[in-house]
C-alpha cells in the first residue's frame, strides 16, 4: 500500500530586513528563540539538537542543509523536515518556510493523524512567520 503524501507548508513573505540580519534570526539559537522555539540548535551540518515544544516537550532535530546565507533545513521529531529559504532583493529579503513530510493515514509521535495536524501547523505558521517579520523589522 502506498503513503498518499500531502502538500507541503508553504508560506512566502517579503522582508525589509536585509539578507544577513534574517539568516541570523532564522539560523542561530537566539534568532531561533525570538520568533519560534527555545533550542540547542548550532549552525553545523548533522548537528543535533532539540526544540523546546512547550506541552510537548523536547522535539528531536538535526541539520541536514546548511548554506549561509541562502537555506537552511533540518529534520524535526520522526517526520518532517523544516526548511527556511532566503533570497535578497533589493536590501530586503524573501523569506519561504517549507514545513514538508506529510502523509495521509500516518500519525505524529503523539499519535495524532498528520491531516488534522497539517492543517493546524498551516495556520500557526501564519502567526510565527509573522513573529520573524516583526522581529527582524524592529
Amino acid at each position: 500500500m502506498t503513503q498518499e503524501t500531502l502538500p507541503d507548508i508553504r508560506k512566502t513573505l517579503l522582508l525589509n530586513a536585509p539578507i544577513e540580519k534574517v539568516w541570523k534570526a532564522v539560523a542561530t539559537s537566539d534568532g531561533i528563540s525570538a520568533w519560534f522555539m527555545p533550542n540547542n540548535f548550532e549552525p553545523a551540518l548533522g548537528h543535533e539538537f532539540h526544540l523546546e515544544a512547550g506541552q510537548f516537550g523536547k522535539s528531536p532535530c538535526k541539520v541536514t542543509v546548511i548554506d549561509p546565507p541562502n537555506r537552511l533545513s533540518f529534520n524535526w521529531g520522526k517526520d518532517w523536515t523544516l526548511t527556511f529559504e532566503l533570497v535578497e532583493q533589493d536590501g530586503k529579503t524573501e523569506f519561504t518556510l517549507i514545513h514538508s513530510g506529510w502523509t495521509a493515514n500516518q500519525v505524529t509521535e503523539f499519535g495524532q493523524p498528520h491531516e488534522a495536524v497539517r492543517d493546524h501547523m498551516s495556520q500557526g505558521w501564519e502567526g510565527i512567520v509573522q513573529k520573524l517579520g516583526a522581529y527582524v523589522e524592529r
